[in-house]
């Protein structure tokens, strides 16, 4: 009988334990990143089509990969991508491109029954994070004309300052990055269209 006792209270304070052990972990952080390009003052009459969109493997996960070091990364558990990366990268630059040229006809691959005036990919070749330092993406980017079949192509290397310690400031500063990125690509169809 009194080692059934104690096996009971073994049990019912190995279970406490347990509950406690698991009520003191970090809860999850989930983040976006923003359209936050400044809109421009001339309405296009084109539309705009982005994507797909290729990311580094090393980066291609729901957590935050922080560079710890030269060659060192850690991955945040706690903090994560509300979305897979590189969805959220077409949207923020879908986002920031109908800001731009000012047209509500920019839309993210695939999307059935939309006729593209120009098609935008994006191979992202880094998307660093240093926490508390800054941001860094460094893409390469097509436009391809979907009438003419004429491709152009260009790369944009867009480092911003991380504004504050926190994860927060550090999705920020990568928004403020693919704005820039945005912007690169903008300049590129507003030429185009003056030429076709």
């Amino acid at each position: 009988m009194r080692s059934s006792r104690a096996a009971r209270r073994l049990s019912i304070g190995f279970f406490a334990l347990m509950i406690n052990g698991c009520g003191a972990s970090a809860p999850s952080r989930f983040y976006t990143l923003a359209a936050t390009a400044t809109p421009g003052n001339q309405a296009a009459s084109y539309s705009v089509m982005v994507g797909p969109v290729a990311v580094p493997p090393a980066v291609d996960r729901p957590q935050f990969v922080v560079q710890a070091a030269e060659n060192r990364v850690t991955i945040d558990e706690f903090n994560r991508w509300a979305a897979p990366l590189d969805d959220a990268i077409s949207r923020a630059v879908a986002g920031n491109l109908a800001a731009i040229l000012g047209t509500p006809d920019v839309a993210v691959a695939p999307l059935a029954n939309f006729e593209a005036t120009y098609r935008v990919t994006l191979d992202v070749q880094r998307f660093d994070s240093v926490q508390s330092r800054y941001a860094l993406v460094d893409a390469v980017w097509t436009v391809r004309a979907m009438r003419s079949g004429r491709v152009q192509t260009g790369r944009t290397l867009a480092r911003e300052d991380v504004q504050g310690e926190d994860f927060d400031a550090l999705a920020a500063a990568h928004s403020r990055a693919l704005a820039k990125v945005s912007e690169d690509i903008a300049a590129v169809i507003r030429a185009a269209a003056k030429e076709e």
